[in-house]
């Protein structure tokens, strides 16, 4: 994918630690013998240019793959509570508004998700409508598949601080206490060697998880390319058929992969998905988090992207959201939007921006796309202009709306766009496709979950100080999110709130 090229070099890159700063052999009183080394600020993200208004006429299909990583809330969560406003390339806005729950119809039939449309006046810019596609994710039914998970985590130096290592021990005990007989976990290391702390082991053997789990300690250099083929033999070696089978990676992102060059490890990882084991990737820590790479490494490995700023947040994925989290119901998830010419005459596709497919890519099977877990939710936001008169223009897809640079008779139904979800089951490599019409007459008032969906966006179009964020403001947002704070039985809504009056002071 495109920011693939743009993170790649991140990999294997090594750091010179930072000197430690001078101290005074007379110490001031109530201060430690020895001082913390102070560590330079080397985050990364990938510059990702905003998604522009395509005319209709031009380009009358937008094509993009979904989207289930939330890491981009967390850590613009992190840097707010901080008191720091987030850099604007950390701000993906697709990723905060799919972090919350939205109330989808369950699908229907064996289909494995549902789709969802809602239309309605573009809240900062009137003249505008803006529309919400809504996927929802047949969840879990019964007991949940056994698990083998192997746990690849980061121990080097780097990882020592409260927020790295330590909270990924009090968030692992968490999961471990959900484990059962039919369960298999093992703990692989990496810092400077690799090294099996857990051999595979069954997840009813609590006690003995937890002991290795309280013997691991940061320190070391980082080396994290033989820390993966380690993690991924081992889960080879317990491989469940009727199972979860994940590699579970957890860094702050640094990576000195020694003789693992940056296409090797590519290849394993890719390679490894083909057998049925996927890789989740969890970010830790401040300073050094490189969230490009991460975010690449989870996409190539058909999992998710999380981002750990608390305890909380780490429960929420690894348990209360584990079978979102590790159950892929569908794979190589697209979508793709056909506007009519007649009633819209451009859009704008908000997020997503290193998601996005070329239209012949949608019909591709050999394309790699996201996946979506059980339960899982994908929302998806398109700013539409009214219409205009279009110069249509032929589509390498056959269109709905329109045949070479004319129209088609359906053009003239009252049809505002057709929405088309492509996918594969998790076992199969064939492709299926399900089809959603979204009626000119749709438009309405705006449902509490259209409402708060637009406020997360607009927040995020503020934070990342974009150019099409027309009146948006704090104040703005704030109301759209108020006037939908009935289904928040987490408080993750309200959270959200606060965390806009905290951007609205310091901007």
């Amino acid at each position: 994918m495109g920011r693939a090229a743009a993170a790649m070099s991140l990999i294997g890159t090594v750091l010179a630690p930072s000197p430690a700063a001078a101290v005074s052999e007379e110490l001031l009183p109530g201060l430690p013998a020895i001082m913390p080394e102070v560590q330079p600020d080397t985050e990364d993200y990938a510059n990702l240019p905003e998604n522009e208004f395509l005319a209709v006429d031009r380009y009358p299909l937008s094509t993009f793959s979904v989207d289930v990583d939330t890491a981009s809330y967390s850590n613009v969560r992190r840097f707010l509570t901080e008191g720091k406003m987030p850099p604007p390339d950390a701000v993906r806005v697709e990723e905060m508004v799919n972090y919350f729950v939205y109330d989808y119809p369950r699908p229907a039939g064996q289909a494995p998700f549902s789709i969802t449309t809602e239309v309605a006046a573009c809240p900062w810019n009137t003249e505008h409508q803006l529309m919400r596609i809504g996927i929802q994710g047949r969840p879990l039914e019964g007991s949940p598949p056994p698990r083998n998970l192997v746990f690849l985590l980061d121990v080097s130096g780097s990882m020592s601080d409260s927020n790295k290592l330590p909270l990924l021990k009090k968030a692992m005990r968490t999961l471990v206490e959900t484990l059962t007989q039919k369960d298999k976990v093992a703990i692989v290391v990496y810092a400077g060697a690799s090294g099996l702390v857990l051999p595979s082991t069954i997840g009813s053997e609590k006690q003995r998880i937890l002991q290795a789990l309280d013997g691991l300690e940061a320190g070391g250099s980082t080396n994290g390319g033989s820390g993966i083929e380690l993690a991924y033999r081992v889960a080879g070696e317990n491989y469940l058929g009727a199972g979860i089978n994940r590699v579970i990676l957890a860094t702050d992102g640094d990576f000195n992969l020694g003789t693992t060059s940056q296409g090797e490890l590519m290849r394993l990882i890719g390679e490894k998905r083909k057998t049925g084991v996927f890789l989740t990737v969890l970010g830790l820590g401040t300073g050094n988090l490189k969230d490009s790479t991460m975010e690449m490494l989870a996409d190539r490995g058909n999992g998710n992207y999380a981002y750990f700023d608390k305890l909380a947040e780490a429960r929420k994925v690894l348990v209360a959201e584990g079978g979102a989290t590790l159950v892929t119901i569908a794979k190589d998830v697209k979508i793709q939007v056909e506007f009519n010419p007649r009633h819209v005459s451009a859009y704008r596709l908000i997020g997503y921006e290193n998601r996005v497919l070329k239209e012949e890519d949608f019909k591709d099977d050999s394309k790699d796309a996201g996946e979506i877990g059980a339960g899982h939710r994908v929302t998806a936001l398109y700013e539409l202009v009214r219409p205009g008169q279009p110069d249509l223009a032929a589509g390498s897809e056959p269109l709905r709306y329109q045949s070479g640079r004319a129209t088609t008779a359906l053009s003239d139904k009252p049809e505002l766009l057709i929405v088309k979800v492509r996918y594969k089951p998790p076992d199969q490599g064939k492709s299926r496709e399900l089809e959603h019409v979204v009626a000119r007459t749709q438009e309405g008032e705006p449902s509490g979950d259209f409402r708060f969906a637009a406020a997360v966006a607009g927040f995020g179009m503020l934070l990342r100080n974009s150019r099409f964020k027309a009146q948006a403001n704090y104040r703005l947002v704030a109301e759209l999110a108020q006037g939908a704070l009935a289904r928040d039985d987490e408080g993750y809504r309200r959270e959200f709130l606060e965390l806009v009056k905290k951007a609205q002071r310091l901007a």
